[in-house]
């Protein structure tokens, strides 16, 4: 059989995933401070991207107005540019001429200026509104104020290198997540010379840092209120037996009774399991809304975009027309039409975007209309894929408009995906319930409890069915510890102890 070389014609069809494609999916499932992030990095490598001011989008409605509007509507800089070098070429000549007396970066004036400001002691910055004290300083870490207190705890230095060690261990929460044998051994001393340090540092503030568990962080600070008696400390090495609320065997372990019992439960309540976490620095995030939801005059519901959360970003096509014009090479030409294609593009991103947000959260509102007029207990059963079709879009493209995008209602603030809720079938015939509205109606049962009357999760199962919700044993288990709820049997030592002790 002899081998020949032959040209054959074959046609097919397949998806490409093209760059931009790319980028209007990434640009759909990002929240709003991504969304600003990526849109500050993008300005910064495109230099026909900038920010539209805060009164361009004042509506939601404006939005599909502003995305359309022509390159002749656009605002020109007040700045302009003989050559594309002048304002994209960032390189050492630029930044230091030939000129040497040029070769302050800052130039002469703004630095005389400064320097002017400084020696009057920033009178001539606060007569401009800056104030010296509202300069936030640098937060203290917890290993910096841990090293405050070596410094001054320990004169010998070989113990002091143990306690940077140590202090070096700590995690966020302030424990000590070092192995002692390790430490030992890599610096060549003896594993009771990083015991002693040890010792010492755990008297250091915060009280509890430098503990290695749970038991041992309660009981540093017990000994630094002086309260580390023999009762208190048999309560300390029995944790598991408290997080079961078993105070029968704990009021014997300890030796006490049960109202000194409930005593010492409210000093171990005070206590912080996390000192270190003082000092994290952190922030928490605010949740800003990306979609509106208003009772409308008619009785139906207005949906709109948060004008608040909507890209102000504009094509500067006018500095494009003169730039190009004066393009001396094809590079730059290349390059300046790669600018413009990727600044269009992403216009035109940014207002699909908004566009499918919209619609799907208007989509949601119509399917869960019960839940936002008489709350959770009508919260319906909802898949993705119900929506999708609804709106004639894919189901993953649902998936990516509802991670990370939150909805204000006059019930409070939700993240859509909160709307999506597996079904719990109906008794009988009856309609299928939300999961969401199930746990509701189980986390109620439970508060209603009197100390002698607490529901077992069979109990609960016979009171679901008879209100018409057909579910099963290990479903109430598992939505009870997802909503952290001890089971009946702790709950009824930890409700006969709190009657007794009123």
């Amino acid at each position: 059989m002899g081998l020949s070389a032959r040209l054959q014609l074959k046609q097919s069809q397949s998806l490409v995933m093209t760059p931009q494609l790319m980028q209007s999916i990434r640009l759909l499932q990002l929240s709003y401070a991504d969304l600003e992030l990526f849109i500050d990095e993008e300005i910064e490598r495109n230099p026909l991207i900038e920010r539209g001011a805060d009164d361009d989008l004042p509506t939601a409605a404006a939005a599909e107005d502003q995305n359309e509007r022509g390159a002749e509507s656009d605002p020109e800089p007040e700045w302009s540019a003989a050559s594309m070098s002048d304002r994209l070429d960032s390189s050492l000549e630029n930044v230091f001429p030939d000129d040497p007396g040029a070769r302050d970066p800052i130039g002469p004036d703004l630095a005389a200026q400064w320097k002017s400001a400084h020696d009057g002691g920033g009178r001539a910055l606060e007569s401009e509104g800056f104030s010296l004290e509202e300069v936030a300083a640098a937060p203290v870490t917890l290993r910096d104020h841990v090293r405050e207190q070596i410094a001054f705890a320990f004169t010998d230095p070989v113990k002091g290198v143990i306690a940077v060690e140590l202090a070096d261990g700590l995690d966020d929460a302030g424990y000590l997540r070092a192995d002692l044998e390790e430490i030992a051994e890599r610096l060549g001393i003896d594993e009771e010379a990083v015991s002693g340090a040890l010792s010492t540092c755990q008297t250091f503030d915060p009280p509890g840092i430098f503990a290695r568990d749970l038991a041992e962080c309660l009981a540093l600070q017990l000994r630094a209120r002086d309260r580390l008696d023999p009762a208190m400390a048999a309560l300390v090495r029995n944790l598991e037996l408290l997080a079961r609320r078993d105070f029968q065997t704990l009021t014997r372990l300890c030796g006490v009774g049960q109202d000194d019992l409930l005593d010492m439960l409210a000093e171990i309540r005070a206590l912080d399991p996390k000192p270190g976490m003082a000092f994290t620095g952190g922030t928490a995030d605010v949740v800003v809304p990306d979609v509106l939801v208003r009772p409308a005059p008619d009785g139906s519901w207005q949906v709109e975009l948060n004008s608040e959360t909507l890209p102000r970003v504009l094509v500067d096509n006018a500095y494009y027309a003169r730039v190009s014009s004066a393009a001396k090479n094809p590079a730059e030409k290349d390059f300046l039409t790669e600018c413009l294609q990727n600044a269009t593009w992403l216009k035109r991103s940014l207002d699909q975007r908004a566009r499918t947000i919209l619609k799907v959260a208007s989509e949601i509102v119509r399917q869960q209309d019960a839940f936002l007029v008489h709350g959770v207990r009508h919260l319906r059963p909802l898949n993705m894929k119900s929506i999708a079709e609804a709106i004639g879009m894919h189901e993953s493209t649902v998936s990516r408009v509802a991670a990370n995008k939150y909805m204000l209602t006059p019930r409070g603030v939700f993240e859509l995906r909160y709307f999506f809720t597996p079904a719990i079938a109906g008794a009988g015939a009856g309609d299928a319930h939300s999961s969401e509205a199930v746990r509701d109606r189980i986390r109620q049962l439970i508060d209603r409890e009197e100390p002698a009357d607490v529901l077992s999760d069979d109990s609960i199962v016979d009171k679901l069915r008879e209100s018409g919700v057909d579910i099963a044993r290990r479903t109430v288990a598992k939505y009870r510890e997802g909503m952290n709820i001890p089971s009946s049997v702790q709950r009824r030592r930890e409700k006969k102890a709190l009657a007794a002790l009123s």
